[in-house]
């Protein structure tokens, strides 16, 4: 198994440490990078059950990334590691169109998220939604989240008032709960001429556009009959 990954250019390099900064400022814990066919897919967790009880969905990011060469990687690393790598990197960038070497960080072995593994075939193209619903339902939402949560709550609190809120289904497209709005919207993945296409595969949902993936997997007793 590699250790390591080589990106195509700076721009690359640019654009997977934005992504993992935006993620990380919801959810700074770990990433999970896996390489198939010279090409490295990024997934970051958004929201996801931390514990039996707890209802949320797994809502993920997906971003992937050509590599100027094949490798062998699965492995799942804390976020804010690897942006430290890349920033060091980004700042000792000198030739723009040069391949760069990225080392993985040490890994972790503790995350649940991360050993859920979204299919990657098989899905089922159930047509578009507009963008603009989905950025009504994450404002809301924030803003939801925001009035109920005061200041200094417990963490136990705050984790089951946004599980009920992004646990919700957004009103018109109720297939999608509004968490995965929050995440498209948190990851910068709508843009604003652009529909976003929906697929589906058992208990996935995948929301795509030009700019990333949101992937939700849902509860087994919320799958539709």
């Amino acid at each position: 198994m590699s250790k390591s990954f080589s990106l195509t250019d700076s721009l690359s390099l640019s654009d997977l440490q934005v992504y993992l900064s935006r993620a990380s400022r919801v959810e700074d814990g770990s990433v999970r990078l896996i390489s198939a066919a010279g090409v490295l897919a990024v997934y970051t967790a958004i929201l996801y059950p931390r514990g039996l009880l707890d209802s949320s969905p797994t809502v993920l990011g997906l971003r992937t990334f050509a590599l100027s060469a094949p490798v062998d990687l699965d492995a799942v690393v804390p976020v804010r590691s690897l942006l430290d790598r890349l920033a060091r990197l980004v700042a000792a960038a000198t030739v723009p169109d040069a391949p760069v070497n990225v080392t993985v960080p040490l890994e972790v072995t503790t995350v649940t998220w991360a050993g859920i593994s979204p299919p990657k075939g098989g899905w089922t193209a159930l047509g578009e939604t507009d963008a603009a619903l989905l950025q009504a339902s994450a404002d809301a939402g924030i803003e939801e989240v925001a009035a109920v949560i005061p200041t200094g709550t417990g963490g136990q609190i705050v984790q089951r008032v946004r599980s009920e809120v992004w646990g919700r289904p957004i009103p018109g497209l109720e297939i999608v709960p509004a968490g995965a709005a929050f995440a498209a919207v948190s990851l910068g993945f709508l843009p604003k001429e652009e529909p976003v296409r929906l697929f589906e595969t058992g208990p996935w949902t995948r929301l795509s556009t030009s700019r990333g993936h949101i992937l939700v997997r849902r509860k087994p007793w919320s799958l539709r009959a």
